[in-house]
């Protein structure tokens, strides 16, 4: 009945925001034919086909990438991709559609300018949608239930990563297991244990009716091939979603990723999809274009006004030059506008809040990141990508690479402008050891799941934080 009622309101939120994406289409078709220059060589027959054209090109365009947002685990990314595949397919169905009616004027460039609209537009509507469904679900609505079976301290990581977060609108149902979970002390469970794994058992092989919720989450081990295999087949009868999650004991202790040898199973510790030509040829391309624009509009109307100021209130040189370490752990000279004092300490000493390194139009780029400007030129050099794991000074390589062990993965990939672990809240200075670690995790994750879509949200969240101040940036 859950999974039912679950299925009814996604299915309910999913049609309702093709309504607003149908609306807007025809807001913008209006817009058109009220204020648009070329307004005036449409007559109001053709102006009709030409509406009509849009909305039956829209229908296919939703037909093949409807929306998304209304899945609980959905990245920005993945959301972002699917309005631009929605966009461009529907201008091209548009066009296609528009050329076989043929009426005698050019479409072509309208119907850029509203794709171009929508493709403005979609992406903040489905930030609010998406805003929308995460505030339903943390009041209790849509909520889809699951089970725990197991006795595997590495179902608690299941449950922290599924009830914990209310806008993923999950609720734990209850676990099987021979002894209680085990909690921090002075903390209590939530949920309460549903019987032994006997009485699970039984229940399963003897097909009785359990209330399970819409997911089971199995930890048991894998010499317990037959039971599993049992489970799942109760599962699928019953229509309920099966998944197993391996114990901590068959677990290795380092992250592994699944590949083939031909038909050979093997695991290698990192996947890095910019190893692959077609990746590595888009990303360089995108950095190359888009750091052009960005030298040419710094050295014109940004560069005259920081120079003058850096040397009005500091003497020195305007660009601050320091070794970096790049790719593949080769050094590389890092371009800055210069923010402090000259001083002997800028390659083994952070920079920390109110340091009086710091002169006062320093502190003003530091906060705004526009001492980081100059590194477009790093960009077009191939020292660095615009998006990619923030380069190190060398005395915090050779420190940090004893004491962290997986710090050097970090460089398997060029360094970036900026990155994942800057945007989502790992920038600044590193008091604690943790904090690297922390940084270093976040780094790792972006090398593993790189895709356009991710570098795309990690600029406009970069973007973003010129409105909303990060406190870490000083």
């Amino acid at each position: 009945m859950g999974n039912s009622r679950n299925n009814q309101t996604n299915s309910f939120i999913k049609w309702v925001i093709i309504a607003f994406d149908f609306a807007i289409l025809n807001g913008l078709l209006g817009l058109f034919s009220k204020f648009h220059p070329s307004e005036s060589l449409w007559e109001a027959d053709r102006l009709e086909v030409f509406s009509l054209a849009c909305n039956m090109a829209m229908v296919l365009a939703q037909w093949k990438f409807t929306t998304i947002i209304h899945q609980r685990f959905i990245s920005a990314g993945d959301i972002l991709r699917r309005v631009v595949d929605l966009v461009l397919l529907q201008t091209f169905c548009a066009y296609v559609l528009m050329k076989i009616v043929d009426i005698g004027l050019p479409v072509g460039w309208l119907l850029l300018e509203i794709g171009l609209c929508q493709m403005l537009i979609l992406p903040v509507v489905r930030f609010f949608e998406r805003s929308l469904i995460k505030l339903l679900r943390s009041k209790g609505s849509n909520l889809r239930a699951f089970t725990l079976v197991g006795n595997d301290p590495e179902l608690m990581n299941v449950y922290v990563k599924l009830a914990l977060n209310p806008t993923l609108g999950y609720r734990v149902n209850g676990y099987y297991a021979d002894e209680d979970y085990k909690v921090e002390e002075g903390k209590k469970l939530d949920f309460e244990r549903l019987g032994t794994l006997k009485d699970f058992i039984a229940a399963v092989e003897q097909n009785e009716h359990i209330d399970l919720g819409e997911e089971v989450y199995v930890c048991l081990p894998k010499s317990e091939s037959r039971l599993i295999r049992h489970i799942s087949n109760y599962c699928d009868a019953h229509v309920i979603r099966f998944y197993y999650v391996p114990t901590s004991v068959e677990k290795t202790g380092i992250h592994l990723k699944r590949e083939f040898l031909d038909d050979i199973e093997i695991f290698t510790t990192h996947e890095i999809p910019l190893e692959s030509f077609v990746n590595k040829f888009f990303k360089r391309t995108f950095d190359i274009v888009f750091s052009f624009f960005v030298v040419c509009f710094e050295m014109v109307f940004v560069f005259p006004i920081v120079a003058l100021i850096i040397k009005k209130q500091s003497p020195g040189p305007i660009f601050f030059k320091q070794l970096r370490t790049g790719m593949n752990g080769k050094d590389f000279m890092c371009y800055k506008f210069r923010s402090m004092a000259v001083n002997s300490d800028s390659d083994t000493v952070q920079a920390v809040k109110d340091d009086p390194r710091k002169f006062p139009f320093g502190s003003f780029m530091r906060k705004y990141n526009i001492d980081e400007l100059p590194q477009f030129l790093n960009v077009l050099k191939g020292d660095m990508s615009i998006v990619g794991p923030r380069p190190h000074m060398l005395y915090h390589t050779e420190v940090y690479s004893r004491l962290i062990q997986k710090y050097m993965v970090r460089h398997f990939v060029k360094p970036g402008i900026t990155g994942w672990a800057q945007v989502s809240g790992f920038r600044g200075e590193t008091h604690e050891l943790w904090q690297m670690e922390e940084r270093v995790k976040r780094d790792i994750w972006y090398i593993e799941h790189w895709t356009p879509w991710l570098d795309f949200r990690i600029i406009w969240m970069t973007l973003k934080s010129f409105v909303v101040h990060d406190e870490q940036a000083y």
